[in-house]
């Protein structure tokens, strides 16, 4: 087993779906709102709350969640004259959800417009080119989402016996 199933909590008893045990961690609305803070640079508690506007009770069930799935890491901090708290800060687990939330947006700005725009837009450092999410190949190449297929792994999947394990899904 790598470290990185052990780290994830996955288990053979889990959803076969990537996407459904994805969704287990991640599929309430306030989780990527609270990654969305913690990608902005909102660390403590008091400010992510204050950001969102999410009751404090809700707040800490999703930290909670997002701690123990190895998608945030706490540190210890203390304020003079203050008792210590933790800070809330992303695991390479959650630095990867950047993409994810860069995709949510994009289809949003897409989809969901708004008179006035994007709220942020995304940007290369080096000459500020408008950057878009979307399929690269083994190679780095990108590929039109046309061109690109999802295949289920019936053996992984506990499905080679069903006779829809051959079919094509997310």
């Amino acid at each position: 087993m790598s470290n990185r199933r052990q780290w994830s909590g996955a288990s053979d008893d889990d959803p076969a779906c990537s996407i459904e045990r994805s969704l287990q961690i991640l599929g309430e609305r306030w989780t990527l709102l609270v990654l969305r803070e913690i990608f902005a640079g909102h660390h403590r508690f008091a400010e992510i709350q204050a950001s969102l506007g999410i009751a404090s009770n809700l707040l800490s069930t999703r930290l909670k969640l997002l701690v123990e799935s190895g998608v945030l890491c706490t540190q210890t901090y203390q304020e003079p004259g203050n008792r210590p708290r933790q800070s809330y800060h992303l695991t390479e687990a959650g630095r990867e959800l950047r993409v994810t939330l860069a995709a949510l947006q994009q289809w949003g700005d897409d989809h969901r417009t708004r008179p006035s725009g994007p709220s942020t837009l995304r940007r290369t450092r080096r000459d500020g080119r408008p950057v878009h999410v979307g399929f690269l190949d083994d190679e780095g190449r990108e590929v039109p989402d046309g061109d690109v297929l999802m295949i289920v792994n019936a053996q992984a999947a506990g499905e080679a016996d069903r006779p829809d394990a051959h079919s094509s899904r997310a």
